[in-house]
């Protein structure tokens, strides 16, 4: 898809993959908005890289964000929230706050800006899910859940639109991010490995999987090794995972948005 001129809409834009994402896409020539819910972190980017703030909290304003929005070409469902713990001393308010942002809304703004999309005949719905949804994480049971959900989500959404020329529909999953969302989860990443990547890494993925109509793209690459052998081979996959911890690390899309 050319991105030069298109609109394209970015939630939990104010820091980390958000920010970095609308960074990249500002060199492309796109017109973005910029949603989120910290008023001074968005009026920052969007001066870096004129795009239009829209201040509101995904979870309870996936409606008024698509009114103000307006038509949109492309959709950057980014912001997300996290909790580390066992589950069962997670707070029931913690288990719907994840629900709601990391998966009802970036639902809820597909269903609505997407039929704009489809009447156009050209659009581009991404979807910034984790490594995490693809293998599971422990302690990080419920965030594990609402990121497979994201990306069973997207591949029947690519299905139903297989038809529909024009438009597209890619999920990004990356493993450690360099970004403010271990601290604001309550628990600082401390593995010695892997190292955390840089936000820009996979904002770059993110512009590619846009232009190219990627599907699926891992960010690094390496994590699809262990994302295909838990598919292929779940016994000796759960085994080296019971070794050496379940995953190389979680995802970390923006924190709240």
């Amino acid at each position: 898809m050319r991105l030069a001129d298109a609109h394209v809409l970015v939630t939990g834009a104010s820091s980390g993959i958000g920010a970095a994402t609308a960074r990249a896409l500002a060199g492309t020539g796109a017109r973005l908005t910029l949603a989120g819910r910290d008023r001074e972190r968005l009026a920052a980017v969007a001066a870096a890289t004129g795009g239009r703030v829209l201040v509101c909290d995904v979870a309870t304003q996936a409606g008024d964000l698509a009114t103000r929005a307006g038509h949109v070409d492309v959709l950057v469902n980014n912001a997300g929230v996290g909790w580390a713990g066992p589950f069962v001393r997670m707070p029931a308010g913690r288990v719907e706050q994840l629900l709601a942002v990391n998966l009802a809304a970036p639902i809820a703004l597909t269903r609505l800006l997407l039929p704009g999309m489809v009447a156009a005949g050209r659009g581009h719905v991404v979807f910034v899910a984790s490594i995490a949804g693809a293998v599971g994480v422990d302690q990080e049971a419920v965030y594990s859940a609402t990121k497979a959900g994201l990306m069973a989500f997207a591949e029947a959404l690519r299905h139903e639109l297989r038809h529909v020329p024009g438009v597209g529909v890619s999920v990004l999953l990356p493993g450690v991010v360099d970004t403010p969302f271990f601290v604001r989860r309550g628990a600082p990443y401390t593995r010695g490995w892997p190292a955390p990547i840089a936000p820009e890494r996979v904002a770059r993925a993110i512009v590619a999987a846009i232009r190219h109509g990627r599907p699926e793209s891992f960010v690094p690459g390496w994590l699809r090794v262990p994302a295909r052998l838990r598919g292929a081979a779940p016994g000796p996959f759960r085994a080296l995972a019971r070794r050496f911890g379940s995953t190389p690390g979680s995802a970390a899309p923006d924190g709240p948005q």
